[in-house]
């Protein structure tokens, strides 16, 4: 067990008590929420207008492989001139994809055009990693704050994701299809504009990089590996468990009972960013090792038992995994990519989630197809297992050293790099 040298309640204070960390972090979520709400929302909206789900499915997978496409690159506009800049222009667009959707779904417009607008949408900076750069930025001679924040990112990425959802559907239900989408587009201006207008916090602008890619940067490539195949334990996850909730009769508790892997997972990610084990806490391989062996859990559970209920207790557990994995990882990322090109480095792990994610869920729903439910619970623990022999056979989780602290923990640093 990792010894907690201060209290989560302590820990957590610390690091909003520092100015200016409040608001970007509030106006952070805003925009973030509806992260987890456009797919549902696109799903309802297209097919109950156009009583196509081959359709709807169709453009929200186009809109997943333009983000892959075009994330890097808005990140890289970023990294050289700035957040403001760059990340409210490019929400604005976003923005107006969504609203385009919903104005060419009311008015029938041909389906092209749905592709065309939802396409739009993938100019979504990537909210998450701009929240993780002035974490970096701000405690980069604080290693064990710096811990605490990425765990706290990654806990609200789980609740946003977890919650995005069950908002969606909500709004879908109870007032009109295009609810969702509109309400997403609200959260997303209006949170980003919260998000920008805190200056005071944000990494300075370096201009043109003189760094190599971060595709170049020692470690990265496998680390991307790393974060295809755990992509591809959710994208499995998530189909194969709908699949055995429809084959029960439960088909609409599925969401609930994914949502209960997203909570073990944000409160093992609260709690573990207030841990501080030896060393380099836990490691990325360590935490690999952890989720294959959780995995094998909802496995177990559905072949064992067969009951959805068991199976929910089952992902719960196995959803604590995710968040220490997910946040070594991304400490790794932060200290490997070069200082001025964080936010493309961050980007560039969303895109190999997004890969993963799509390659899992096509293979998971193959088994499921061909063969059962059950047996598509393989799926997510090969890809750990995946996962774990790529950090093993290429060092991917090699943490380089931490930065000598030169300052307090309550001081703003003066030093213009990340780790």
């Amino acid at each position: 067990m990792p010894e907690i040298t201060v209290s989560r309640d302590r820990a957590y204070r610390r690091l909003f008590a520092r100015p200016g960390t409040l608001a970007f972090t509030v106006g952070n979520l805003l925009a973030r929420l509806p992260m987890g709400m456009f797919s549902v929302s696109a799903v309802v909206m297209i097919a109950g207008a156009r009583g196509s789900y081959a359709l709807a499915g169709a453009v929200t997978a186009t809109g997943l492989a333009a983000t892959g496409v075009l994330g890097p690159w808005v990140a890289r506009l970023v990294d050289r001139f700035g957040q403001a800049r760059v990340a409210v222009p490019a929400t604005v667009v976003a923005v107006l994809g969504s609203v385009g959707m919903v104005v060419c779904v009311r008015c029938g417009a041909p389906s092209w055009a749905l592709f065309v607008a939802y396409g739009a949408t993938a100019c979504t900076p990537n909210i998450g990693g701009l929240s993780r750069a002035r974490w970096a930025h701000l405690l980069r001679d604080d290693p064990d704050a710096l811990h605490t924040a990425n765990s706290f990112e990654q806990a609200a990425d789980e609740l946003c994701f977890m919650l995005g959802p069950v908002l969606a559907s909500f709004l879908t239900g109870t007032f009109f299809p295009e609810a969702g989408t509109l309400a997403g587009a609200v959260l997303l201006l209006g949170g980003m504009l919260v998000f920008a207008a805190q200056r005071g916090t944000e990494p300075p602008v370096r201009g043109r990089s003189a760094a190599p890619s971060p595709l170049r940067s020692p470690g990265i490539p496998p680390l991307l590996a790393c974060f295809a195949a755990t992509g591809a334990v959710f994208g499995s996850m998530e189909v194969v468990t709908i699949a055995f909730a429809d084959a029960h009769g439960h088909l609409s508790a599925a969401g609930v009972v994914l949502a209960l892997q997203a909570t073990g997972s944000c409160a093992a990610g609260l709690v573990y960013g207030a841990a501080k084990p030896a060393g380099v806490r836990l490691g990325l391989r360590r935490c690999l090792a952890g989720m294959a062996v959780l995995m094998t859990l909802p496995w177990a559970a559905a072949g064992l038992s067969g009951s959805l209920w068991v199976l929910a207790g089952a992902l719960l557990v196995a959803g604590m995994a995710t968040a220490p994995t997910m946040v070594t990882a991304m400490t790794v990322v932060q200290r490997r990519t070069p200082a001025d090109r964080v936010n493309e480095g961050m980007s560039l792990v969303v895109t190999g989630l997004l890969g993963g994610i799509a390659c899992g869920s096509a293979v998971g729903g193959w088994v499921v197809e061909h063969l059962s439910p059950t047996v598509g619970y393989a799926v997510p623990t090969g890809a750990a297992l995946l996962a774990l022999g790529v950090a093993t056979l290429t060092g991917a989780g090699r943490v380089p050293p931490a930065p000598t602290r030169a300052a307090p923990a309550t001081r703003l640093p003066a030093v213009e790099s990340a780790p």
